[in-house]
Formats: C-alpha cells, sequence, structure tokens
C-alpha cells in the first residue's frame, strides 16, 4: 500500500529496515543523478516483468526527484 514518507523516515527505513530506492525518472536523468544505492526502473517501463526482482517482504521506497 503507498504511504508518503518523509526524509528521516526514508533514511530509517533504508538503515535500518532494509528500504530498497526505486527512482522511476528516465535512464537519462538517473544516469545524470540519482540517490546513492537507488535502482531504476523507469515509469513507462514499469511493469510484472520489471519488479519482478524487487523484494516483497521489504518496504520499496519509490520516487521521481532527488529531492530526498
Amino acid at each position: 500500500m503507498p504511504k508518503e514518507a518523509f526524509r528521516g523516515a526514508v533514511r530509517r527505513l533504508v538503515v535500518e529496515g532494509g528500504a530498497r530506492l526505486v527512482e522511476v525518472l528516465p535512464r537519462q536523468e538517473y544516469e545524470d543523478a540519482h540517490l546513492r544505492g537507488a535502482i531504476n526502473i523507469p515509469l513507462k517501463e514499469l511493469n510484472r516483468e520489471t519488479t519482478a526482482g524487487l523484494d516483497r517482504a521489504a518496504p520499496e521506497i519509490v520516487y521521481c526527484h532527488g529531492y530526498l
């Protein structure tokens, strides 16, 4: 279930909770700059196949800007 998370909560989830960062911007924008440790699944490619490798037991933090 999607939830809004703020900077402090995101940091705690990544550091303490094993969350993964998923950036959904186009590949070129991801390659230009992204948060350390983030993976890229462009929004236009987000589907069952591209998300098959995500750990469903761990939180996934999906974002589209590097303002965290």
